[in-house]
């Protein structure tokens, strides 16, 4: 059974915000009680937040689609609508977000950092909140925005000061457990670590982790072995250790083509050229890696590396090591530059940006309105409400949608797209004025649109009869 996983795709839904109610205050004694329709609840978002007790991304490769709560809608009575609940999802220190295209979106390093991989919907305002002076009592309401939806990657960059690489059952677990606390799977077979493990280590004042990545081999830099599978786990490392068996049993290798070999996958892979490299010669209790980690020792000293010779079982030569490497990765930090507290960086809008574009779609024939602003505005719109949908028209005029529109070319008649191109709304573009209270009729209903709903026109027939009727009883009294 699977119980690593250091790369996942996860799919992640903010939740949706609650409408908005349409309701007008009904008490006896009080004819005229007015709008009373509260607002609806925010939809919950989605976060990621990097907890130190998570080592792994298991639980999204088992449930890999997340969903925050809706938010409620909103009542008569000013009543609002509750808020969705956020959904909280812990990862691992040194998860690295990216889009489907490989594009890094965060890099989430550090106990309590967070990324908000889906924003929840704002709800929509109720007819109390949209009630002003030209419309005393609006009949209707705003709709809730849909939450955002994403597909998203994670993947686990272990965050380690030190990491140890060579070849299989070259020893990397037997000497991380006798650094450290740390007890990985030991055996005499390749392969044995199929896991990064991490240990802490102490040396002097200095404490600094070392991981243990699984073995290399030939090709691992193009996916052979489960080299590639883990080489991003020593990118964040501050020293790599280059661990070589002097005792192989292999008679077509030897520690010298080791390090070449393992050396050429780093490179291959990229990154990690500017990293210090120091070499531990291990094995040497036995007879036969002594001699040969004696005799290959100078020419790793010739070509400028740092030679340690130790034995896991005979526990020698790790304090020299462990100090060595203390003193790199205490050079390591304070050549990093130190963290300032986050600013607050405050970005005005240009006087002159009106937050959309108007441009012409030849293929399609129609005039696209690209914004925040227009957008969210077409989603909160509930198009079989006659009045919401003139309110729409006069807060795209007062946008200056319309103005935009007529400097694009746009002609009465033409069409005119707002929204994203696979679900946008069209529409036939008729140049309006802003509307006053005068041209209101009952609530609901809007008499700058030619088109009224059947039920409406109905209504309006029944009422001409009755008119008519009444003033023939007038004129010519009971037949």
């Amino acid at each position: 059974m699977t119980t690593f996983v250091d790369r996942v795709e996860l799919h992640v839904a903010a939740g949706n915000g609650g409408h908005g109610c349409a309701s007008v205050h009904r008490e006896k004694f009080k004819p005229l009680g007015g709008p009373d329709g509260g607002n609806g609840g925010r939809g919950g978002d989605v976060t990621l937040v990097v907890d130190q007790s998570v080592t792994t991304l298991l639980d999204y490769h088992h449930s890999p689609h997340r969903k925050a709560t809706n938010g409620q809608p909103g009542a008569g009575d000013h009543r609002s609508g509750k808020d969705g609940q956020d959904l909280i999802l812990p990862v691992p220190d040194g998860t690295v977000v990216l889009d489907k295209q490989g594009n890094v979106l965060a890099d989430l390093v550090g106990e309590g950092t967070t990324y908000i991989a889906g924003q929840g919907g704002r709800g929509g305002l109720g007819n109390a909140a949209l009630a002003s002076a030209r419309r005393k009592a609006p009949g209707f309401a705003l709709l809730g925005v849909p939450g955002e939806t994403a597909d998203i990657v994670l993947e686990l960059k272990t965050v380690a000061d030190v990491a140890l690489v060579g070849y299989p059952s070259a020893g990397k677990s037997s000497l991380i457990s006798v650094l450290s606390a740390a007890k990985p799977k030991i055996a005499d077979y390749p392969f044995t670590t199929l896991v990064p493990n991490l240990g802490v280590v102490t040396a002097g004042s200095t404490v600094y982790t070392i991981a243990d990545v699984p073995g290399l081999i030939p090709g691992a830099s193009q996916g052979k072995g489960l080299g590639l599978e883990f080489l991003r786990h020593v990118e964040r490392c501050s020293v790599l250790v280059h661990v070589l068996d002097t005792a192989t049993l292999e008679s077509d290798r030897d520690p010298v083509s080791d390090l070449d070999i393992i050396e050429e996958e780093l490179k291959q892979y990229g990154g990690l050229d500017d990293r210090p490299r120091i070499v531990v010669l291990n094995k040497i209790d036995i007879p036969d890696g002594q001699d040969l980690a004696d005799m290959i020792r100078p020419d790793l000293e010739a070509r400028g590396y740092q030679v340690f010779e130790v034995s896991a079982v005979a526990r020698t030569g790790l304090k020299e090591l462990s100090f060595a490497l203390a003193g790199i990765v205490a050079e390591a930090r304070a050549a990093k530059p130190k963290e300032e507290a986050t600013r607050i960086v405050i970005r005005p809008k240009a006087v002159d940006d009106a937050g959309f574009t108007v441009a012409y779609d030849e293929a399609n024939d129609v005039y696209r309105v690209r914004g925040e602003k227009p957008e969210r505005w077409i989603r909160q719109t509930d198009f079989n409400n006659d009045e919401a949908v003139g309110y729409l028209a006069d807060r795209l005029n007062r946008l200056g949608v319309e103005d935009a529109l007529m400097k694009a070319g746009a002609r009465s008649g033409d069409g005119v797209a707002i929204g994203p191109e696979e679900n946008a709304v069209v529409f036939d573009w008729e140049p309006t004025m802003m509307a006053g209270a005068e041209m209101l009729g009952r609530r609901g209903e809007d008499h700058r649109l030619e088109a009224p709903r059947p039920a409406a026109q109905r209504r309006r027939d029944r009422e001409a009869e009755r008119d008519e009727a009444d003033q023939e009883f007038k004129e010519f009294g009971p037949f």
